[in-house]
């Protein structure tokens, strides 16, 4: 097991924010010390670009339902329901595309502009430095900072759309003012990856960007770009315009065009880098060898699912699982969470960063099973946790409906099936459903879900058979001892979009083959469903619904119509299965409600107060409406 990026020592020299009250109130730089006299030394600036990634554990590590983009862009999108108990408002009303509180989705704002306070601060003071016999490193430091502002200012604006663009750590007056998406952020956001492209190395660092990394991206911001904003509805025709750029340091200016972002990606293939793990399930924690070891020796439980695996392809075996060679970018994470840290909600706070250290997602999306926590005749090899956000009818059934079409094992099926969902009725024993949840599928989140062992006791994480000397840090394993990687960037991705962007077929089949389905031509359908059967809850499905539908496309388009595919199945409520809920909209229709917002969120009330009628509420969010309002449908 490789450990993580950050250490507690690195994260003291660096301040998280002063105030959650002014998305600008961030300050990334050390205590006592000025932008003129810091940083002073190279490790100076080390430590700033481990703050800047930090961001993303904050993200990952915090209340799933309250800072985590990943996990909203999945209960937002067909993969999931909001689900969980009675009490789960937040996550009901992110699926419904509605707000419980005109602040409901202020904390990642919050987060985002952190970020990239932070990366402009990186930028800035990059020469306070001397870098004499060091050039490279330097390079390398700067085009992290770029790529890490271009990342961080795409999710902010593809979560909110039109938003003030920051370039500078010196906010001017013209800054404060909304930009453009299509005209003004994307051009910045993809030549901050260009510059990021030229300036860093190709060299792999755990868990920080490379070339590689940068040439993936700019196909995933330019492929939204040219989707959600310019309406090509198929990009494989060539028709995608060319995006103009920004000069600055690593970015003549000029622009960007379709055949350049493919010749991006073909280079990432070409330099032998990266490539498909011969496995689909050694990318996640429920094949580790100590769980594989227990299926073949028989013991109490035997997690059957894994049991024809290959053991050197085990999730824990070298070059697989954390840090394989299939994974380009990647949120990490180690044992170091503290209840308190920083501005948690424990100190008063507005985000969390209690368990910014530990994947949270593995209890956020793990079992909400019969409440008996720790009971392994319900959930071996799963831990139970929170519950929310589980699978939707929709996904298992269309997944199923699909495989009808392929030639494959018919007793396995495509093996990403399994290899994503928790089929619960069928793979757990004694499946029952809890007496206060909701929007229930019978269908859990394989990829995340925490797992466990025989040899433990409790919910405990089977991480902690990896070192008989292994001591939790936060003193509760449920929450805050799950260690696996969240996925940013695949090679499976860089193979798919190859196959989108040029028609060619090749790359798709490499994918397919991997999870034994049939090899199939081109078509845009097939793209489309490669993707959601690749990248279920990855955070990925939503944003490519929206990039395929394009713009103030209406109730008919692509994302309208398959969110609106959910009104109708039948759900578990309150564990009453002898009585079945219909899904609905919980105010109007989940198509209504795409196409008013475009699928961008509310824009936190707060912020718009504190910029004085710069920041403007996003269109389908009038407060007034009460379509826009969440409505309890359960109790």
């Amino acid at each position: 097991m490789k450990k993580y990026i950050l250490s507690l020592a690195v994260l003291s020299a660096a301040t998280i924010f002063t105030s959650c009250d002014d998305m600008l109130d961030t300050d990334p730089r050390v205590t006592d010390a000025t932008q003129a006299t810091f940083p002073g030394k190279i490790g100076d600036v080390e430590a700033l670009n481990t703050a800047t990634y930090s961001i993303m554990n904050t993200m990952g590590g915090g209340d799933a339902d309250t800072q985590n983009p990943f996990y909203w862009w999945e209960v937002m999108s067909d993969n999931c329901y909001g689900s969980g108990g009675l009490q789960d408002n937040k996550v009901k009303a992110m699926h419904h595309l509605v707000e419980m509180s005109s602040d409901q989705y202020q904390q990642a704002f919050i987060l985002l502009y952190g970020g990239i306070n932070r990366a402009n601060n990186q930028i800035e003071t990059i020469d306070n430095v001397s870098w004499t016999g060091n050039e490279a490193k330097r390079n390398q430091l700067l085009g992290e900072g770029y790529f890490m502002r271009a990342l961080y200012t795409l999710w902010l604006t593809q979560l909110f759309g039109d938003v003030p663009l920051i370039t500078s750590t010196t906010i001017t007056e013209e800054m404060k003012e909304e930009a453009d998406a299509e005209t003004a952020i994307y051009p910045q956001i993809l030549s901050d990856l260009v510059s990021a492209k030229t300036l860093m190395s190709t060299a792999k660092n755990s868990g920080h960007a490379n070339k590689y990394v940068a040439e993936a991206f700019i196909a995933r911001a330019y492929m939204f770009w040219a989707g959600f904003y310019k309406k090509v509805g198929e990009l494989a025709s060539g028709s995608a315009p060319a995006i103009d750029l920004i000069e600055q340091e690593g970015c003549p200016g000029g622009s960007l065009s379709q055949a350049e972002v493919v010749n991006g990606l073909k280079d990432i293939v070409a330099s032998g880098a990266y490539k498909l793990l011969e496995d689909y399930r050694s990318l996640w924690q429920y094949s580790n060898s100590l769980l594989w070891d227990e299926a073949q020796d028989g013991e109490k439980h035997a997690y059957a699912f894994i049991a024809d695996m290959k053991r050197e392809n085990c999730f824990d075996q070298p070059g697989m699982g954390n840090g394989n060679d299939e994974e380009l970018f990647q949120i990490q994470f180690m044992n170091a969470s503290r209840w308190g840290i920083g501005g948690d909600v424990a100190n008063g706070g507005t985000y969390s960063t209690a368990r910014m250290y530990c994947n949270y997602l593995s209890c956020w999306w793990a079992l909400r099973v019969n409440g008996n926590n720790g009971n392994r005749d319900y959930t071996y090899p799963f831990t139970q946790g929170w519950g929310q956000g589980s699978p939707s009818c929709n996904i298992w059934d269309d997944w199923t409906e699909a495989e009808k079409t392929s030639t494959i094992d018919p007793e396995k099926g495509d093996i990403r099936k399994l290899g994503s969902l928790i089929d619960c009725r069928n793979e757990l024993t004694s499946y029952t459903f809890v007496k206060d949840d909701c929007e229930e599928s019978g269908y859990g989140v394989k990829k995340w879900n925490g797992v466990t062992l025989d040899a433990l006791t409790g919910d405990t994480p089977w991480w902690h058979a990896v070192n008989p000397d292994f001591k939790g840090t936060l003193d509760n394993p449920m929450q805050g001892e799950h260690f696996e990687d969240f996925y940013l960037m695949r090679y499976a991705d860089v193979l798919l979009m190859l196959t989108e962007l040029t028609g060619d077929a090749s790359y798709m089949n490499q994918v397919q083959a991997r999870a034994g389905v049939k090899q199939t031509p081109y078509s845009l359908k097939a793209v489309q469903d490669e993707r959601r059967w690749e990248f279920a809850f990855e955070g990925i499905r939503f944003n490519d619904m929206r990039r395929w539908s394009g713009k103030d496309a209406g109730e008919s388009c692509y994302a309208a119509q398959a969110l609106e595919a959910q009104a109708g199945k039948k759900v578990v409520v309150k564990g009453n299965t002898s009585d079945l809920v219909t899904m609905k909209h919980m105010t109007c229709s989940w198509k209504k409600r795409y196409a008013d917002t475009n699928g961008f969120l509310a824009k936190p009330q707060n912020q718009i107060n504190l910029m004085n009628g710069k920041l403007k509420q996003n269109p389908g969010w009038d407060a007034a409406n009460p379509e826009t309002q969440y409505v309890d449908l359960y109790n």
